[in-house]
């Protein structure tokens, strides 16, 4: 069963609009894979079960970390003194 990219879109559209999602989600993933190159047979072979996709903005563009974690041994930066930034001196320059 050789299906085209057209197809698997009006397929993908029939199964939204009876609310089988898991459906339309097969073909919206079947529809890329082929968009990125593979063949039918390669795309419906294809084995995309544990493919999680990431949180829009979750980590900004171009990552797909989830979450930022310091490299071991990092310690935060001293915070300013809020009382004494942007202080100068009698002669013009600051502390």
């Amino acid at each position: 069963m050789t299906d085209t990219i057209e197809t698997l879109q009006a397929r993908m559209d029939a199964a939204a609009r009876a609310l089988d999602f898991e459906e339309a989600k097969r073909c919206r993933d079947m529809i890329s894979l082929m968009r990125r190159g593979a063949t039918a047979t390669e795309a419906e072979r294809a084995d995309l079960s544990g493919i999680e996709r990431q949180q829009p903005g979750a980590m900004g563009l171009g990552t797909s970390r989830q979450r930022v974690t310091p490299p071991p041994g990092w310690k935060p930066p001293a915070k300013p003194d809020l009382m004494t930034t942007g202080e100068t001196t009698r002669r013009g320059r600051r502390k």
